[in-house]
């Protein structure tokens, strides 16, 4: 072999040495820079899973919170609705009640409620009052019951109160107060009132 021919081989060698070489470099690298590739897109993977459930944590937390601001606001409706139906009921009551009084079978109403009254007194002194809105009908109520009636100076709608002095009782037939003791005790359940 000439020494051209050894040059030649030598560098062809050495080229090949070098090739070799460079290859398991780039190799080495290459793995190298896919294990950090991999790393990253691990970490990445990670940290988007961790966002991705405190996004969900907080849009439950924000619907729980819608959920109940509209729960409060539809329990606030409700009994402000059933405060109006309330109040319009017991207007319609007091309507009736203002057109029963109108009718023959009020002043019968009365009588009983004096009769009542007068059984219950068993011969005690008794003041016997009656509403001052049914003044024309105290000579009438007299009559018929053999009592003495006094129109009061308070307005209690109708009916009838006998205070029994030596008892020390008060009877109480009046309208004004069974409306607001039916009004404080009315409650709305399920279209049923409950009292």
């Amino acid at each position: 072999m000439t020494i051209e021919e050894r040059i030649v081989h030598i560098q062809e060698a050495a080229m090949e040495e070098a090739r070799m070489k460079a290859d398991s470099i780039t190799k080495q690298h290459e793995n190298m820079l896919a294990g950090i590739f991999n790393q990253h897109r691990d970490e990445a993977v990670r940290q988007s899973e961790v966002r991705i459930r405190g996004e969900l944590i907080n849009a439950r937390q924000q619907q729980n919170m819608a959920a109940s601001r509209a729960q409060i606001e539809l329990k606030r409706e409700y009994g402000k609705r059933q405060k109006e139906l309330k109040k319009k009921l017991f207007e319609e009551v007091e309507q009736k009640l203002q057109e029963y009084m109108k009718t023959d079978e009020y002043p019968r109403l009365l009588i009983a409620y004096i009769e009542k009254a007068a059984r219950f007194a068993d011969g005690a002194s008794m003041t016997i009052y009656i509403n001052p809105t049914d003044e024309d009908k105290k000579k009438y109520l007299e009559e018929h019951t053999g009592m003495t009636l006094t129109v009061s100076k308070e307005d209690f709608v109708g009916g009838v109160r006998a205070v029994i002095h030596e008892k020390n009782v008060l009877i109480d037939h009046a309208f004004k107060g069974a409306i607001e003791s039916e009004y404080r005790k009315f409650v709305f359940k399920g279209g049923v009132q409950v009292g």
